[in-house]
């Protein structure tokens, strides 16, 4: 039986100060790396420095956490954003000394500066020890009972919602201070050792983890593994095993189609709003703020109801066929009709998301939920590496059609939905 006596919030709280410290500095970071000497497509490449090196240590940091426990690698994910926040701070603080100056037809002309080079740094670096997300939904599916997974993982989300919430929020009251830019990635600093701080002592390591289920397996079998000279940790799968598990590969198939058509929608949807709609940067913030706003609502009070009554492949289903609409208005999008596809996009991701992620949970053996969310981390890294560097072309192209390529994504992930009811059965 999960450990239902270990409460979710501290986990959730982790889960909310790692995603406000990143929202404090994302908003202004195209500002900085042009002031650095970069321009709008090494920008793109800057940012995908984070779901790049997360799909090298994701899953490399999920299987650890099978073998070592999930606070010990929840703790050196955090040590690791940290450490990365104190190296951006450096690059704000260093002066801009050129390394090289570039021209060329394909990355434009930019010039390659120190600090420049400190926050590519960062970036990786972070990504790198980035499995705070692969870990928090293992752990959550540690101490939580099935029947409470989709509510909970409503519940994480909305932690990451009210995140992007405050902070673009804070980081545009910290900026307008004398201190310019400098002040918010000092918060980000701190707020990231507030996570430390909380791991170390407020996030216990769960007995229902697969590890401390097999102790006395483990103790049985330890004297004639050390004389094999093998241990049972190099048992724990890997990558090629984690997606050979019956049902896993068209779960994580799922999850890239998601993430691919997201990430094409981030980066077109700004562009669109300044070309298309004219929209100010305050405007764009608005809306992204009306949209966590009606996610923490959907994914909260809605989905806790709506759990309680519909199984977590229907909720899937009717998520992802919503979100499709989503799309479809923006095509057409005036500002009326792109604020009407605003709710089209909380309710369907609202739904869908949560439930896909319970889901998964409930089709991982429990010795290997560190594993296979390790696994769904890099298959989201590499959406968002493809998805943040094609959407800019495709929109240079298609215009507005670029949303109709995010929707298709998402109707075949509809469409997908519909052999969930095998998961379905399994999972009840």
């Amino acid at each position: 039986m999960p450990e239902s006596r270990i409460s979710i919030y501290p986990m959730l709280a982790v889960n909310f100060i790692g995603t406000l410290g990143l929202s404090l500095v994302l908003p202004f970071l195209i500002f900085l790396v042009e002031r650095f000497g970069g321009n709008a497509i090494i920008y793109g490449l800057a940012a995908s420095m984070y779901p790049v090196f997360q799909l090298l240590g994701g899953p490399l940091l999920g299987r650890w956490s099978d073998i070592y426990g999930r606070k010990k690698v929840l703790l050196l994910s955090q040590v690791g954003t940290f450490i990365s926040w104190v190296i951006f701070l450096a690059a704000m603080l260093i002066p801009i000394t050129g390394i090289v100056d570039v021209r060329s037809g394909i990355l434009g002309s930019f010039v390659l500066t120190l600090p420049l080079l400190l926050i590519f740094i960062a970036r990786a670096f972070d990504g790198l020890t980035g499995g705070n997300v692969s870990v928090a939904n293992a752990y959550l599916a540690d101490i939580t009972e099935d029947k409470d997974r989709s509510s909970v993982y409503g519940k994480l989300s909305v932690s990451t919602n009210l995140g992007f919430i405050f902070g673009p929020a804070l980081a545009g009251i910290l900026s307008v201070t004398v201190y310019g830019e400098i002040l918010p990635v000092i918060a980000a600093v701190l707020i990231s050792f507030a996570g430390i701080l909380m791991i170390a002592f407020l996030v216990p390591e769960p007995r229902t983890h697969g590890l401390h289920d097999a102790q006395v397996r483990d103790d049985e079998a330890q004297h004639t593994e050390m004389q094999a000279g093998t241990s049972n940790v190099s048992d724990k799968p890997g990558f090629l095993e984690v997606i050979r598990m019956p049902g896993i590969f068209s779960l994580l198939l799922i999850y890239f189609l998601i993430f691919l058509g997201y990430n094409i929608f981030y980066t077109a949807f700004p562009v669109h709003a300044a070309n298309n709609l004219a929209w100010n940067a305050a405007t764009l913030g608005l809306y992204f703020s009306a949209l966590s706003l009606l996610l923490v609502v959907v994914e909260g009070p809605v989905l806790s109801w709506a759990t309680k009554r519909y199984s977590d492949a229907s909720l899937f289903t009717f998520g992802s066929f919503v979100l499709c609409i989503n799309f479809l208005l923006l095509f057409f999008g005036t500002d009326l009709i792109t604020y009407c596809a605003l709710v089209f996009f909380a309710v369907g991701n609202g739904f869908m998301w949560p439930s896909l992620m319970s889901i998964l949970s409930k089709t991982a053996k429990k010795e290997y939920q560190g594993a296979i969310q390790g696994v769904s981390t890099s298959f989201i890294g590499l959406a968002s590496i493809i998805g943040l560097i094609a959407g800019g072309f495709m929109f240079s192209f298609l215009d507005s059609g670029t949303f109709l390529i995010a929707g298709a994504m998402i109707f075949g992930v509809f469409v997908i939905s519909f052999k969930m009811e095998p998961f379905k059965k399994r999972t009840q």
